[in-house]
Protein backbone atom coordinates (compact mmCIF):
# COMPACT_ATOMS: atom_id res chain seq x y z
CA UNK A 1 0.00 0.00 0.00
CA UNK A 2 1.40 3.19 -0.86
CA UNK A 3 0.09 6.49 1.11
CA UNK A 4 0.89 9.61 0.11
CA UNK A 5 -0.31 11.55 2.47
CA UNK A 6 2.10 9.94 5.11
CA UNK A 7 4.81 8.96 2.17
CA UNK A 8 4.68 5.83 3.41
CA UNK A 9 4.87 2.25 1.30
CA UNK A 10 4.39 -0.97 3.08
CA UNK A 11 3.34 -4.55 2.61
CA UNK A 12 1.29 -6.57 4.83
CA UNK A 13 2.38 -3.34 7.69
CA UNK A 14 5.82 -3.58 6.97
CA UNK A 15 7.33 -0.48 5.74
CA UNK A 16 9.67 -0.59 3.22
CA UNK A 17 12.02 1.90 2.96
CA UNK A 18 12.18 4.13 -0.06
CA UNK A 19 13.99 7.81 -0.89
CA UNK A 20 12.23 10.92 -0.91
CA UNK A 21 12.65 11.01 -4.66
CA UNK A 22 11.92 7.59 -5.23
CA UNK A 23 8.93 7.99 -3.57
CA UNK A 24 7.79 11.18 -5.46
CA UNK A 25 8.74 9.57 -8.72
CA UNK A 26 6.37 6.30 -7.98
CA UNK A 27 3.51 8.55 -6.88
CA UNK A 28 3.68 10.25 -10.41
CA UNK A 29 3.57 6.76 -12.07
CA UNK A 30 0.27 5.66 -9.97
CA UNK A 31 -1.37 8.80 -10.38
CA UNK A 32 -1.03 9.01 -14.23
CA UNK A 33 -1.21 4.81 -14.85
CA UNK A 34 -1.71 3.51 -16.93
CA UNK A 35 -0.37 6.13 -19.33
CA UNK A 36 3.24 6.49 -20.14
CA UNK A 37 5.28 9.52 -18.51
CA UNK A 38 7.69 10.78 -20.75
CA UNK A 39 11.47 10.88 -19.26
CA UNK A 40 11.32 15.25 -19.56
CA UNK A 41 8.30 15.65 -17.69
CA UNK A 42 9.43 12.96 -15.31
CA UNK A 43 13.07 14.96 -14.83
CA UNK A 44 11.02 18.77 -14.58
CA UNK A 45 8.63 17.01 -11.98
CA UNK A 46 10.97 15.12 -9.43
CA UNK A 47 13.94 17.95 -9.93
CA UNK A 48 12.08 21.29 -10.78
CA UNK A 49 15.12 23.22 -10.20
CA UNK A 50 17.81 21.64 -11.39
CA UNK A 51 19.42 19.97 -15.01
CA UNK A 52 20.06 16.23 -14.23
CA UNK A 53 21.10 13.87 -16.47
CA UNK A 54 18.81 11.25 -16.96
CA UNK A 55 21.24 8.33 -15.65
CA UNK A 56 19.87 9.93 -12.19
CA UNK A 57 16.14 8.97 -12.92
CA UNK A 58 16.88 5.31 -14.10
CA UNK A 59 18.45 4.95 -10.51
CA UNK A 60 15.21 6.10 -8.56
CA UNK A 61 13.38 3.50 -11.64
CA UNK A 62 15.85 0.53 -9.69
CA UNK A 63 15.36 1.40 -6.67
CA UNK A 64 11.26 1.46 -6.88
CA UNK A 65 12.11 -2.00 -8.50
CA UNK A 66 13.87 -2.83 -5.80
CA UNK A 67 11.30 -2.23 -3.47
CA UNK A 68 8.69 -3.69 -5.06
CA UNK A 69 10.65 -7.10 -5.98
CA UNK A 70 9.75 -6.24 -9.76
CA UNK A 71 12.02 -7.70 -12.50
CA UNK A 72 12.04 -5.50 -15.53
CA UNK A 73 12.74 -8.33 -17.69
CA UNK A 74 9.22 -9.56 -16.34
CA UNK A 75 7.89 -6.19 -15.48
CA UNK A 76 5.07 -6.28 -12.81
CA UNK A 77 4.69 -2.78 -12.19
CA UNK A 78 7.23 -0.47 -13.75
CA UNK A 79 7.81 -0.73 -17.50
CA UNK A 80 10.33 1.04 -19.44
CA UNK A 81 8.54 1.92 -23.08
CA UNK A 82 12.20 2.72 -24.46
CA UNK A 83 12.77 5.87 -26.15
CA UNK A 84 10.22 7.31 -24.43
CA UNK A 85 9.62 7.03 -20.58
CA UNK A 86 8.29 4.68 -17.61
CA UNK A 87 4.55 3.64 -16.86
CA UNK A 88 2.91 1.61 -13.79
CA UNK A 89 1.88 -1.18 -15.53
CA UNK A 90 0.39 -3.01 -12.54
CA UNK A 91 -2.93 -3.73 -10.67
CA UNK A 92 -3.46 -0.81 -7.75
CA UNK A 93 -6.81 -0.13 -6.18
CA UNK A 94 -7.91 3.50 -4.59
CA UNK A 95 -8.95 3.14 -0.84
CA UNK A 96 -11.06 5.35 0.51
CA UNK A 97 -9.73 7.41 2.97
CA UNK A 98 -11.90 6.53 5.74
CA UNK A 99 -11.26 2.63 5.78
CA UNK A 100 -7.72 3.80 6.06
CA UNK A 101 -8.24 6.05 8.66
CA UNK A 102 -7.10 8.57 6.85
CA UNK A 103 -8.44 12.57 6.43
CA UNK A 104 -10.13 12.20 3.42
CA UNK A 105 -8.76 14.23 0.33
CA UNK A 106 -11.24 16.29 -1.84
CA UNK A 107 -9.10 18.25 -4.02
CA UNK A 108 -6.63 17.25 -7.14
CA UNK A 109 -3.31 19.64 -5.63
CA UNK A 110 0.26 18.76 -4.28
CA UNK A 111 2.12 20.90 -2.59
CA UNK A 112 5.64 20.70 -1.53
CA UNK A 113 8.85 22.95 -1.00
CA UNK A 114 12.53 22.80 -2.61
CA UNK A 115 15.50 23.54 -1.28
CA UNK A 116 18.46 22.41 -3.47
CA UNK A 117 18.27 19.09 -4.53
CA UNK A 118 15.89 18.00 -1.39
CA UNK A 119 11.97 17.75 -2.03
CA UNK A 120 9.58 18.40 1.02
CA UNK A 121 6.03 16.87 0.68
CA UNK A 122 3.64 18.96 2.19
CA UNK A 123 0.77 17.08 4.12
CA UNK A 124 -3.31 17.97 4.83
CA UNK A 125 -2.94 20.16 8.14
CA UNK A 126 -0.33 21.64 9.73
CA UNK A 127 3.44 21.34 8.51
CA UNK A 128 6.12 22.32 10.78
CA UNK A 129 9.17 24.34 9.42
CA UNK A 130 12.23 24.45 11.67
CA UNK A 131 15.22 23.35 13.37
CA UNK A 132 13.56 21.00 15.74
CA UNK A 133 14.57 17.26 13.79
CA UNK A 134 10.67 16.34 14.70
CA UNK A 135 9.77 19.19 12.43
CA UNK A 136 7.89 18.03 9.04
CA UNK A 137 10.50 20.48 6.57
CA UNK A 138 13.66 20.34 8.76
CA UNK A 139 16.48 22.61 7.93
CA UNK A 140 19.47 22.55 9.97
CA UNK A 141 20.97 25.70 9.10
CA UNK A 142 21.92 29.09 10.44
CA UNK A 143 19.21 31.41 11.38
CA UNK A 144 16.13 28.71 11.45
CA UNK A 145 14.67 28.77 14.75
CA UNK A 146 13.37 25.76 16.37
CA UNK A 147 10.07 26.29 15.35
CA UNK A 148 10.19 28.98 12.61
CA UNK A 149 7.17 28.71 10.34
CA UNK A 150 4.10 26.99 9.89
CA UNK A 151 2.28 26.16 6.42
CA UNK A 152 -1.61 25.12 6.70
CA UNK A 153 -2.32 22.44 3.78
CA UNK A 154 -6.27 23.00 3.56
CA UNK A 155 -7.03 19.85 0.55
CA UNK A 156 -10.37 21.04 0.16
CA UNK A 157 -10.06 25.26 0.01
CA UNK A 158 -6.70 23.86 -2.09
CA UNK A 159 -4.72 26.83 -0.86
CA UNK A 160 -1.58 26.85 1.72
CA UNK A 161 -1.06 29.27 3.97
CA UNK A 162 2.35 30.24 6.07
CA UNK A 163 2.30 31.87 9.25
CA UNK A 164 5.42 32.91 11.03
CA UNK A 165 5.81 31.19 14.60
CA UNK A 166 7.41 34.05 16.39
CA UNK A 167 11.11 33.10 15.30
CA UNK A 168 14.20 34.90 15.79
CA UNK A 169 14.84 36.07 12.10
CA UNK A 170 11.60 36.35 10.92
CA UNK A 171 10.38 34.43 7.90
CA UNK A 172 10.31 36.14 4.14
CA UNK A 173 8.04 35.45 0.98
CA UNK A 174 9.26 37.19 -2.09
CA UNK A 175 11.34 39.73 0.03
CA UNK A 176 8.80 40.55 2.38
CA UNK A 177 8.70 39.58 5.83
CA UNK A 178 5.38 37.75 6.95
CA UNK A 179 3.86 39.55 9.43
CA UNK A 180 0.18 37.72 9.32
CA UNK A 181 -0.89 34.37 7.53
CA UNK A 182 0.14 34.74 3.77
CA UNK A 183 -1.64 32.41 1.48
CA UNK A 184 1.14 30.61 -1.50
CA UNK A 185 0.97 30.97 -4.87
CA UNK A 186 3.35 28.52 -6.78
CA UNK A 187 6.55 29.75 -7.04
CA UNK A 188 6.43 31.85 -4.05
CA UNK A 189 10.58 32.16 -2.51
CA UNK A 190 10.46 31.64 1.34
CA UNK A 191 12.96 33.03 2.95
CA UNK A 192 13.80 30.98 6.36
CA UNK A 193 17.15 32.07 7.90
CA UNK A 194 19.95 31.55 5.66
CA UNK A 195 17.75 28.97 3.64
CA UNK A 196 15.59 30.13 0.51
CA UNK A 197 12.63 27.44 -0.42
CA UNK A 198 10.59 27.66 -2.85
CA UNK A 199 6.76 26.70 -3.56
CA UNK A 200 5.32 24.35 -5.66
CA UNK A 201 1.87 23.27 -6.69
CA UNK A 202 0.99 20.40 -8.67
CA UNK A 203 -2.40 20.15 -9.83
CA UNK A 204 -3.59 16.72 -11.57
CA UNK A 205 -7.45 16.02 -12.69
CA UNK A 206 -7.63 13.65 -9.87
CA UNK A 207 -5.45 12.64 -7.09
CA UNK A 208 -5.13 9.22 -5.11
CA UNK A 209 -3.38 10.06 -1.66
CA UNK A 210 -3.43 6.48 -0.77
CA UNK A 211 -3.48 3.40 -3.18
CA UNK A 212 -3.57 -0.62 -2.73
CA UNK A 213 -0.87 -2.02 -5.25
CA UNK A 214 -1.92 -5.49 -6.29
CA UNK A 215 0.29 -7.85 -7.46
CA UNK A 216 0.22 -9.85 -10.98
CA UNK A 217 1.48 -12.61 -12.53
CA UNK A 218 3.85 -10.50 -14.82
CA UNK A 219 3.72 -8.21 -17.73
CA UNK A 220 6.34 -7.98 -20.61
CA UNK A 221 8.39 -5.23 -21.27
Amino acid sequence: MLDSGRRRLSRKDREIPLSRKAFDLLVVLLERRPNVVDKDTLLATIWPDATVIEANLNVLISEIRAALSDNPRRARFIQTIHGIGFAFCGEASNVDARSAHLPPSAGPSRYWLVWNERTFMLSEGDNLIGRDPKSHVWLDGSGVSRRHASIRVDVQAQQAVLEDLGSTNGTFVQESRVETAVTLADGDLIKVGSIELKFRVWLEAKSHPTERIRRRSHSSE
